[in-house]
């Protein structure tokens, strides 16, 4: 009768037991807190000496002893390997274990010399098994095959406790990611510059899925490589470049298949960018993340741990929307540009077709007096004996034949300038364009040095316009140097069959924002300037089979180079 009555106490012991375990859920948030509860219910119940519960270490794929009661200080961030020990073996095959003595029995693994005999069960989600729950006594048959039953049924129901807080757990994870793709999302499409969404991208990415390093590659079709746009820490953006070929790299792996990528061990793989930083900051993993619009690869997002780990499918699909996301943004801010870039054409467009109606209709007016001036000019039958007068004299006239061409070219826009090409030599283009700017040189206190090749370079051209180019570059030089300087032409020709002038000057030199426009219409960087005298001469040059360029600019000066196709 006492021995019913003591069984009918252990049995009230267990359930109430199992029902203070039931209830940790509900009234802990923190999982270790619950697992201790649970450590406390089972020594209790057993009247162990020591108890533990292991979980397996997803990236490393051993048991790790999250909490213990009892346990030497060795057991402290202890990891079992799997299949190791009497709880490596429960945890392996998912069975239920019991020990009397360990000193007899082969799996057993020391970590307390103190134990003399063992029990364990394995906790259980989704029907794998995910750790192991182990109990301890320091004498010999402390535990029966009723107490294997019994702890069977309290790490089923520890197994329901934590599967049920890290449900919940999931859960608001998942919950504040979405709020933060959603913000995310909501942010980049506000932004137009494609910088701004990718600095935006790598950081929320740090943020999101608790990484060490986040750097965004943007790939270039044309030069086929991946260059680095973005790269960040969780308290810094790190300025560095980097640029590989796709083909060199797990990185190019993953934008060409479309598909997530990752590594467990960076030291170990032979891969081609980061390598002293991979190095220097011992990362180990890696998570590569295409980023691709429509099947048009854009670039690659790619996080980085100092650890190995195994990212999961939640993480892979964070990252992946991100990637989404990104590829989006990135798109937008490319259309954008392209819009405001043809929305800027259009404007120009439309000044210019108004420029030509009011140039057209300027020049009818003006041929008129100009035939005038040219018939009474010619009718003074000026000669002088004085041989630069007389010099000055023959260029009004060529000047004023230059006039009505150009008074004719506007009028009859579009008819073929071959008509008034002929072969001249470079030297006199350039002594007939000087010979027009000698006095504003004077008034500008500028010092004009001409270095002649030794070579005569003949081309065939039409005088008139060429001039006007070089005019224009020779005029934009004075403006550059209002304080007087020097004024350099040099001809020279290259490999290719081109006669070469170079006009240097010893200016303030282009700002950098308007070196790469400077040939753009209506551009222009002084308040008198119309914005038209480079762009003109680029297109005059454009159309001798030349060109028109700026060879550099900074605070010692300015050189421009012409170039002409050497008639012989």
């Amino acid at each position: 009768m006492e021995g019913n009555v003591e069984i009918e106490f252990s049995d009230k012991k267990a359930v109430d037991a199992l029902y203070r375990i039931s209830k940790l859920s509900a009234k802990e948030k923190n999982p270790v807190e619950a697992l201790e509860g649970i450590l406390d219910e089972v020594i209790s119940l057993f009247g162990a000496s020591s108890a533990s519960i292991s979980l397996i270490n997803a990236d490393s794929d051993k048991l790790l002893i999250e909490v213990e009661r009892g346990l030497s200080k060795e057991s402290k961030g202890f990891e079992l390997p799997m299949g190791v020990g009497i709880t490596g073996w429960v945890a392996m095959y998912g069975e239920p274990f019991l020990s009397p003595n360990v000193s007899k029995e082969e799996k057993y693994f020391q970590l307390d010399d103190r134990v003399k005999s063992e029990m364990a069960a394995p906790l259980l989600e989704g029907g794998r098994t995910v750790g192991a729950l182990n109990v301890d006594a320091l004498e010999e048959d402390a535990f029966n095959e009723s107490d294997l039953r019994l702890l069977v049924l309290m790490a089923n129901e520890a197994s329901r406790v934590l599967e049920n807080m890290w449900m919940i757990q999931q859960l608001r994870r998942k919950a504040e990611q979405l709020q933060t793709l959603v913000l995310v999302g909501q942010d980049i499409a506000g932004k137009h510059e494609i910088e701004e969404v990718l600095s935006t991208i790598t950081r929320e990415a740090l943020l999101l899925l608790d990484c060490k390093l986040s750097a965004f590659f943007l790939y270039d079709e044309q030069k086929d490589l991946l260059l680095l746009h973005s790269l960040q820490d969780k308290n810094r953006t790190r300025l560095m470049e980097e640029s590989l070929k796709p083909a060199d790299s797990i990185l190019g792996t993953s934008l060409r298949s479309h598909r997530q990528v990752q590594t467990r061990d960076l030291l170990r793989t032979e891969e081609h960018h980061f390598i002293s930083l991979i190095r220097d900051e011992n990362l180990h993993s890696m998570l590569v993340s295409p980023v691709v619009y429509k099947d048009d690869p854009i670039g690659v997002l790619s996080l980085y741990l100092d650890s190995q780990h195994r990212f999961n499918d939640d993480e892979k699909l964070i990252a992946r929307a991100l990637a989404d996301l990104g590829a989006i943004a990135v798109q937008n801010a490319r259309l954008y540009g392209r819009v405001f870039d043809s929305e800027e054409s259009l404007r120009k467009s439309e000044r210019l077709t108004t420029l030509g109606t009011l140039a057209a209709e300027i020049a009818h007016e003006i041929r008129n007096p100009l035939m005038v001036i040219r018939l009474l000019f010619d009718s003074l039958d000026l000669v002088d004996e004085d041989e630069q007068k007389s010099k000055d004299l023959s260029v009004i006239r060529e000047k004023l034949d230059h006039l009505e061409q150009i008074a004719g070219r506007i009028l009859d826009f579009g008819k073929s300038r071959e008509a008034f090409r002929t072969k001249l030599s470079l030297q006199e283009i350039i002594n007939d364009a000087v010979l027009l700017v000698r006095l504003k040189l004077k008034q500008s206190q500028v010092v004009l040095e001409i270095d002649e090749f030794e070579e005569v370079l003949i081309v065939y051209v039409d005088k008139g316009q060429i001039q006007q180019a070089l005019l224009n570059l020779m005029l934009n030089a004075l403006v550059a140097m209002p304080a007087g300087g020097k004024l350099t032409l040099k001809s020279n020709k290259d490999d290719e069959g081109k006669a070469l002038i170079f006009v240097s000057d010893t200016g303030s030199g282009i700002s950098p924002e308007l070196q790469g426009k400077i040939f753009e219409s209506f551009l222009t960087g002084t308040s008198e300037g119309t914005g038209l005298g480079l762009s003109i001469s680029k297109r005059i040059l454009k159309a001798h089979d030349g060109d028109l360029e700026l060879v550099e600019s900074g605070s010692e000066g300015t050189v421009f180079k012409i170039s002409l196709p050497i008639n012989s």
